[in-house]
């Protein structure tokens, strides 16, 4: 381990959940959440995290039309026992039918289990975008279903699919990301039946399930990419949805139903299915 490290404590005076979330898909390495923002740690210098975090505060800005305060400092620390510290900070999850826990912590007998390591992966199940989409896959996801899962970042919900029998094929536009579910699924002990970088266009399944945890703006952007693999009685798990903008993601599903809404702080899931053409 190296004598020193880099530590940088972001402050943000507003919209801390987007921050996260552009965090969690720019990190290759885990990031602690604070009431005022973030912290996170590296051997290497975080000054590109810093510009990245100021274009988005930038953009973010021009997006919402308000002033977004934003605070990075950096410091370089004595190696210890931080490391430690950080992987206690990680609690282990318990969602619908099953137990996220990291490498260092004990499996649950009575769930299904999925080991993800926070210092390897961006999605460790405690976001509610997380969260709700496993629990859609926990009631919604049989045995031999084809699943894609879009965006698949840590590979979560992918490998949840999997451990309940799914044939599972996952993609992502970042090749971190792709990398990251792969060493998560072997520290599973299992694999996807095709994983790639790049969009869910280049699909050659049509799929039972199709999981997309993505922003709204992406959810309305690939509408017809998600529809196009879906096979005709499957069922679309859209998640990463902020509650204010779920109206403007399902003006482009309009030949769905809905056939479940979860909700969790401000997010919401949706789960849907094509209408009926005999009605």
């Amino acid at each position: 381990m190296q004598e020193h490290y880099f530590e940088l404590v972001v402050k943000v005076s507003s919209q801390h959940v987007l921050f996260s979330d552009f965090l969690s898909d720019t990190l290759p390495i885990g990031f602690e959440e604070i009431e005022s923002g973030f912290i996170i740690r590296s051997e290497e210098e975080l000054d590109t995290i810093i510009w990245g975090l100021e274009q988005f505060q930038e953009a973010l800005q021009k997006a919402l039309g308000e002033i977004i305060e934003l605070e990075c400092h950096q410091t370089k620390q004595q190696t210890s026992d931080w490391v430690e510290v950080y992987q206690q900070s990680i609690e282990p999850l318990a969602v619908g039918a099953f137990y996220i826990h990291s490498t260092w912590n004990e499996p649950n007998p009575d769930f299904t289990n999925i080991v993800i390591d926070p210092a390897l992966a961006f999605g460790t199940g405690h976001h509610p975008t997380t969260a709700s989409a496993l629990q859609a896959i926990s009631r919604y996801v049989q045995p031999n279903n084809l699943l894609i899962d879009v965006g698949c970042g840590s590979g979560i919900l992918g490998i949840a699919a999997v451990k309940l029998g799914a044939y599972v094929d996952a993609c992502d536009t970042d090749p971190i990301s792709v990398e990251n579910s792969i060493q998560n699924a072997t520290l599973n002990e299992l694999s996807f039946s095709n994983i790639w970088e790049g969009s869910v266009s280049l699909a050659n399944n049509t799929y039972d399930i199709v999981v997309a945890n993505i922003v709204a703006d992406v959810l309305t952007f690939i509408a017809k990419d998600l529809k196009n693999v879906l096979k005709e009685n499957g069922i679309l798990i859209l998640s990463g949805i902020i509650d204010k903008y779920e109206q403007k993601v399902l003006s482009f599903y309009k030949e769905f139903d809905i056939l479940e809404r979860i909700s969790q702080e401000e997010w919401v899931t949706l789960l849907l299915k094509r209408k009926d053409k005999t009605h």
